[in-house]
């Protein structure tokens, strides 16, 4: 593979991230840095020299002005060309425009009266001016703090995007190559930076936003720190401007309410209320071709002037279209943020953004994914409200409402167009729709018969279609509110924990666990003889394989009234949860109340391990014997009459708990001699059952150890494709895929004995 070509004096490959200018001599490139050419600069050059050139050919050309009013100042100055923003001759004539005054519409507040509640009630429709900063929450440094000290903190290297002031064009330069262009006495250009965020400086300590920016904020109430997306940083920017640095009229990103804060110096705000005429005669302004040659202030009924001086904060509401005019050297501190407040308003700038394909740079960074966590929050505001039997705000529901219409078209434009910032953890279609129930129970069924007051919240002054306003009964909302939520909280960690199982759950999986062993089990093989003699002993080998292959089954139920109230797990020999020098097994047991599958208490308990021998089932049985043959297979059910004295014959389940370990022993080596029960006494597992197949109330049940359950003979194991079942599940027919399962045939059974007493 060839290697990249090399530029510069460096010898580097191209660097997209980095400025470069070409020489006109020897057509290589160079970086800017590298020949101190600044990019903002190179727009003056017209012929370029690099300094290997410039020493035979002489110095760069420079372009010759020709004109103070147009962006192209080489353009000839004929006279038929109009006056373009931000230059010279347009700021001259800017400072002699008389505007009304921006008293008519602006709300002076002190620092204190600024807060959440205020707005929630009055609105945040008109600029607010604050002149006295107690109260207000802002945390700035003194007023000598200097543009160096911003260099100092933040840090010369970062690369940051200024304006050229007569040319309205961005270019990027170091914090470095800024501030020494802003100490500078003499500056050849108008240089603004408007767009230095520092949240992730160490300057960020050094300034706290307001009070009722932070509290209002989308992004500081519900941004989860968990999200996909990365968390948008637009709360804390740091302006420094030169003395006639001019920034055209604009809306805020997302239609995004600000905050600003003159450290030093005075700015000129020109402010236009953001009615839908002006609205539209701004978006049909920023779409022309000649935006810069007219002054959008003329093209409105009325375009107020607003100066704010050296100490003062201004906070412009959604919407407004401004200007900005900085009439002295300046440093100011602002923010953007978005609220609840005018979200019709914020959805109706982000789409007028869209229309005019405003580059993401200049957008609200991922402001479709946060529309999303709003709305998700919104929908459990909207139900605490309900709760609480409190009307919703105006604000709140208008709110919703364009919020519902903005999701369902930017889910219709993901078809056309896939950049979504839907998050993973929201459904998007099921939000929406229990968003716009919230909104039609409103509207259907308004609390206590009125429809949403415009008054905001509920501290609503006495008397009117609302909650009372007294402190005490704000204070039980708030409460009642608090414990709804940690309520809902719970029970969302609650769906999300994993279930317990339910009685038929176990019953099926300790089923389907006993058969897989009984049809599988590593019994041996035995001889034709003993497979059809008349005792069909099974060989001492064979039962004691299939005693160990059984041991795997430590599940043991108890019931009652055809109901689990307990299980217990054993834990195999060579668990870590196993006594070895008893022969005893550490089990967990697991408590059932009647009412719920709840677990509500555990115990560790000990048992004996008995031994086990195998013996035949009857080839024919009768329904008494096949109902008890199953349930013996299963491990649930053992029938045994109340032992008086124990003798040579008697039954194979017989308590352990009661026996010696010298008699433990000679039943064990009897058991492995002797006929199986069921053919050496004559005696048959259907013994407690009634005439009506079903168990006489007189018959004593002991739980019988699944692993005592003898195996079935060789002979009698079901084949690996055993023929369909009938039963009355399936009716004949073959079974299918879910039918005739373990769950059915017990299910059977624990119908069976549903009006016994005990049923262990």
């Amino acid at each position: 593979m060839a290697a990249a070509p090399l530029y510069c004096v460096c010898r580097q490959p191209y660097d997209v991230s980095r400025f470069m200018i070409e020489c006109d001599i020897c057509k290589d490139w160079f970086h800017g840095s590298c020949v101190q050419v600044e990019e903002h600069h190179a727009v003056d050059i017209d012929v370029y020299h690099c300094p290997n050139c410039d020493a035979v050919h002489g110095p760069s050309l420079m372009k010759k002005r020709n004109n103070w009013h147009r962006h192209d100042y080489t353009e000839p100055d004929d006279g038929s060309k109009p006056v373009q923003a931000g230059t010279s001759v347009f700021v001259k004539e800017l400072q002699t425009r008389t505007f009304p005054s921006g008293e008519e519409i602006l709300i002076r507040m002190k620092g204190e009266q600024v807060t959440t509640r205020y707005l929630e009630r009055h609105g945040f429709n008109y600029p607010i001016v604050v002149t006295e900063m107690e109260g207000l929450g802002l945390k700035l440094p003194p007023p000598t703090f200097s543009v160096k000290d911003v260099e100092q903190y933040v840090g010369g290297d970062k690369v940051i995007d200024v304006i050229d002031v007569a040319r309205q064009a961005d270019s990027k330069m170091k914090l470095s190559e800024f501030i020494k262009y802003f100490t500078k006495p003499h500056r050849p250009k108008v240089l603004n930076l408007i767009s230095l965020e520092f949240s992730d400086t160490k300057m960020s300590e050094l300034v706290e936003v307001p009070d009722v920016a932070q509290k209002m904020s989308w992004v500081e109430n519900y941004w989860p720190d968990d999200s996909f997306f990365p968390k948008p940083f637009v709360q804390k920017y740091c302006l420094m401007g030169v003395k006639d640095s001019y920034t055209d009229f604009h809306i805020d990103f997302g239609g995004t309410s600000v905050w600003y804060h003159v450290l030093w110096g005075e700015k000129i705000f020109y402010l236009i209320k953001p009615t839908p005429t002006n609205l539209a005669l701004y978006e049909a302004w920023s779409s022309s071709p000649n935006q810069s040659e007219v002054f959008f202030g003329e093209k409105v009924e009325k375009c107020y002037k607003c100066v704010v001086p050296q100490g003062t904060t201004l906070l412009i509401p959604t919407g407004w279209i401004h200007a900005v005019l900085t009439s002295q050297d300046c440093m100011a501190f602002g923010g953007n943020f978005l609220h609840n407040l005018n979200i019709g308003m914020q959805l109706r700038c982000y789409e007028m953004e869209r229309r005019l394909k405003t580059p993401d740079l200049f957008k609200f960074p991922y402001f479709e994914a946060i529309c999303w966590y709003v709305a998700k929050n919104l929908l459990e505001m909207l139900k605490e409200l309900r709760e609480d039997n409190c009307p919703s705000p105006t604000y709140l529901v208008e709110g919703v409402k364009a919020l519902i219409s903005a999701l369902k078209t930017w889910l219709k434009r993901e078809v056309t167009e896939p950049t979504s910032e839907v998050p993973d953890n929201i459904r998007p279609n099921h939000l929406i729709k229990e968003l716009t129930k919230e909104i039609r129970y409103l509207e259907e069924e308004p609390v206590s018969g009125s429809k949403p007051v415009k008054s905001q919240g509920c501290g609503m002054p006495s008397g009117t279609n609302g909650c009372p306003a007294t402190r005490s009964t704000l204070e039980r909302l708030c409460q009642a509110r608090r414990a709804r939520r940690a309520a809902r909280r719970l029970r969302e960690q609650q769906r999300q924990a994993p279930k317990l199982p339910s009685n038929l759950d176990i019953l099926e999986q300790h089923t389907k666990e006993v058969l897989k062993r009984l049809e599988v089990g590593p019994l041996e093989e035995v001889s034709f003889k003993q497979v059809h003699g008349k005792l069909n002993k099974v060989s001492t080998a064979s039962a004691a394989a299939a005693a160990e292959s059984l041991e795997d089954n430590h599940l043991r139920l108890m019931l009652v009234n055809g109901r689990i109230i307990s299980w217990t797990s054993l834990a195999r020999n060579s668990g870590t949860n196993t006594n070895h020098s008893n022969g005893e097994k550490s089990t967990q047991r697991c408590i059932f109340s009647n009412v719920s599958d709840v677990c509500v208490s555990t115990e560790v308990i000990s048992e004996h391990v008995l031994p086990v021998t195998c013996r035949e089932r009857p080839t024919s049985p009768s329904t008494e014997e096949a109902i008890q043959g199953m349930l013996s297979m299963a491990g649930l059910l053992c029938t045994s009459k109340p032992e008086k004295v124990a003798s040579p014959q008697e039954p194979w389940w017989s308590s352990p708990s009661q026996r010696s370990p010298q008699e433990l022993a000679q039943h064990q080596r009897r058991l492995q001699v002797e006929k199986s029960p069921m053919d050496s006494q004559g005696n048959s597992s259907s013994e407690a059952w009634d005439n009506q197949g079903l168990p006489s109330p007189e018959t004593d049940y002991q739980y019988c150890d699944p692993s005592l359950s003898p195996p079935l003979h060789p002979s009698k194991r079901h084949a690996p494709n055993p023929p369909p079942i009938s039963n009355q599940a399936t009716k004949g027919k073959r079974p299918k895929k879910g039918m005739a399962t373990a769950k059915q045939r017990l299910g059977k059974i624990l119908k069976l004995n549903r009006h016994n007493r005990v049923f262990v």
